[in-house]
């Protein structure tokens, strides 16, 4: 699976993610865009979008899009906050459709 990180989030977590090709959006060039840019710069281009941005997906349409989107909800966006969820990440990469949103943690 193709994931980007959104800039957010540590792009550590991105070794943790085995087999799969994730990358930043900071890395991109993509780090400083508001969502809905970010949303359509990415449309096609990934099949995950990793944030720890609650609102996104309140604030976005998800419907339609060719991605989804996974919340990580943790104390922090340090990368020792969010190694506990790596597990349910993963899964969440395996079984989450296209054009909806889940939350992990929390």
């Amino acid at each position: 699976m193709r994931v980007l990180l959104d800039a957010c989030v540590p792009h550590q977590l991105g070794a943790l993610l085995t087999g799969h090709n994730v990358l930043s959006a900071v890395d991109l060039g993509l780090g400083n865009l508001d969502d809905r840019p970010l949303l359509d710069a990415i449309e096609g281009r990934f099949d995950f979008l990793v944030t720890v941005d609650r609102r996104l997906p309140k604030q976005q349409v998800l419907t339609g899009r060719t991605f989804g989107v996974v919340v990580l909800r943790a104390r922090s966006n340090r990368l020792t906050d969010l190694k506990p969820l790596v597990e349910r990440l993963l899964h969440a990469l395996t079984t989450l459709p296209p054009g909806e949103a889940r939350e992990i943690g929390g």
